[in-house]
């Protein structure tokens, strides 16, 4: 058996930020479905039988939708819906459901182990904004009738952008301590989903195998790049340097429980005295853990945080990035308002949190894409998946391989076709494994209109309510945007036209609007106007474009003009 480890110092770990240990986001940001069957009161004690069901279901520890279906009572739909997110949040390109093509995950079927685990954290309670003290001052500006008697009217973009209350809001730092404490109190069941009894020892001596301790790494990573190629197992005193050659000894469980106990203690430690050097020390441009004293105000920062660009309170301007610009490969846009932003490059996540009056391009989001608390948005992107929650009034233009989830109280959304490119659009979609001949904008899947994941207690039932889908934008409606290359430095790929092939209804309405416009100018041509006249007429036609370009809401397209 292997030798016990020496304990680790807090201050050991917490000076060297390689080793210390962190929440995987993904999981958490990206990996919570509203599906009441998946939530349990008590995980541990329903997810071990379970666990053995699924593997009595198996040849080869791996279970496709038909399994997670019988398993736990859920619908084909919602058992797919599982697999998918599964592809999204698993650490490893090279696992089978991740690499899979499309069309093929059901074949390849998902690990019991990350399974279960990602059954466990449906339990996760997610950091709610603290109340704002001035419910009233919102109450003309967001819709108060909500599941939640009116809570979800304090969450209003517009009230951000009015009552400075960025600082009401989980900062990061505070969601990674939120996440770490959650797995610190649950980290013993979670062990106990990974382990296996010792032959003839019984229940009580649990044992960790290399493989089942490499699960782990489906939750939590050591320094702020994760694995980088290398197995999760190499960072631990147990596995690290194991012959390939030769069978690992198993771990006692108890023995792995204490050490990632200790790791966790020891980085919310590091977490709390990074948060005191901040308040004590002078802000800094690139602490995303600051509160913005003006959302109002441009305060653009794209600096990497664990692999993450920040795009932080964009107002009436537009704002464009490459893929040299971005860094990392998970984009955060948040707090925008009566702005474009336009985010061309090739991502693996991306969010959008509490924009609004804006239009938001991003070019190709190969894992996940979440839209949350955002209205009268215009969002355009191409990538595998996106989650909708919680927005009023917006559109999406969507190039996506899975159907699009909608989630929350939303209200009034709109799905419509792909309608962009960019010259490097299919280099980029090529690159994170979007499938252009596959566009499923047009199947949004609504689950419950309340959250069981947000730390509220809710009404019974209510979670069982399905969320507000959304509407087709009719064809007539249609229209294909334009990015502007006002920038200059974009001008390399052979991206010339709409990667993503049109619906027939909104081909033929494009074309008769083309066919339309050419018979307008040839009119325009040959009418026998006197110059006064055709003044006129030009006028006229500003005047209407102008009331156009306000009511459709391209006015804030040209906000750049007005000078970057």
């Amino acid at each position: 058996m292997t030798e016990p480890t020496e304990p680790c110092t807090s201050s050991s770990l917490a000076r060297d930020s390689s080793t210390v240990i962190h929440p995987r986001r993904e999981p958490f940001e990206h990996g919570l479905l509203p599906i009441p069957r998946l939530i349990f009161s008590d995980p541990a004690q329903t997810l071990i039988p379970l666990k053995r069901k699924l593997l009595e279901l198996s040849s080869n520890h791996r279970v496709g939708s038909a399994a997670i279906s019988e398993a736990l009572q859920i619908s084909v739909e919602h058992a797919r819906l599982v697999l998918d997110t599964l592809a999204s949040i698993l650490p490893s390109d090279s696992e089978p459901l991740v690499a899979a093509k499309l069309g093929e995950a059901d074949s390849v079927g998902v690990d019991v182990h990350d399974l279960v685990l990602f059954l466990y954290i449906q339990s996760f309670k997610r950091l709610l904004p603290r109340t704002h003290k001035d419910s009233a001052a919102v109450v003309d500006v967001w819709p108060s009738t909500s599941a939640f008697d009116g809570y979800l009217s304090a969450l209003s973009p517009l009230q951000l952008v009015r009552s400075n209350s960025r600082r009401f809001l989980p900062s990061q730092t505070d969601e990674e301590a939120h996440q770490l404490s959650y797995l610190q109190k649950h980290l013993a069941n979670i062990l106990s989903l990974l382990a296996e009894p010792v032959d003839g020892e019984g229940e009580e001596s649990l044992v960790l195998t290399m493989d089942s301790f490499e699960h782990l790494g489906f939750l939590i990573q050591f320094g702020d790049n994760g694995s980088e190629g290398n197995s999760f197992s190499q960072f631990s005193p147990f596995f690290a340097n194991s012959d390939p050659d030769m069978p690992a000894v198993p771990v006692p469980a108890a023995q792995v429980h204490d050490w990632l106990q200790q790791n966790i203690v020891a980085a919310l430690e590091y977490i709390s005295e990074r948060t005191s050097s901040k308040e004590n020390g002078p802000a800094s441009p690139s602490d995303h853990d600051v509160a913005m004293t003006d959302a109002s105000s441009a305060s653009v920062n794209k600096a990497s945080t664990r692999g993450a660009s920040f795009i932080e309170g964009i107002s009436k301007s537009s704002y464009m990035k490459h893929a040299p610009d971005i860094k990392g490969s998970n984009v955060k846009v948040l707090n925008c308002h009566e702005s474009a932003i336009y985010i061309l490059a090739p991502l693996r996540y991306a969010t959008v949190y509490g924009c609004s009056d804006a239009t938001i391009v991003l070019g190709a989001v190969g894992k996940a894409v979440r839209v949350e608390h955002c209205e009268r948005v215009h969002v355009i992107v191409a990538a595998k998946h996106i989650c909708i929650a919680n927005c009023r009034e917006c559109v999406f233009f969507l190039g996506v391989n899975q159907q699009p989830l909608i989630v929350g109280d939303n209200h009034k959304l709109q799905v419509a076709p792909y309608n962009t490119f960019y010259s490097q659009l299919e280099e980029h979609m090529d690159e994170v494994g979007i499938v252009p001949t596959v566009n499923r904008w047009d199947e949004p899947l609504a689950l419950g209109m309340v959250d069981p994941h947000d730390s509220l207690s809710h009404p019974a039932g209510v979670s069982d309510v399905q969320a507000e889908s959304a509407m087709r934008v009719d064809p007539d409606q249609f229209t294909y945007f334009v990015i502007p290359n006002w920038f200059g430095g974009e001008s390399t790929g052979a991206t010339k036209g709409n990667p993503f092939t049109l619906p027939d209804a909104y081909m033929a309405s494009q074309n008769k609007n083309q066919k339309n416009l050419e018979e307008i100018r040839q009119l325009l041509r040959e009418a026998p106007l006197e110059e006064s006249r055709k003044r006129e007429l030009s006028s006229a036609l500003h005047v209407y474009f102008r009331d156009w370009l306000y009511a459709s809401g391209n006015i804030r397209q040209l906000y750049f003009l007005q000078g970057d």
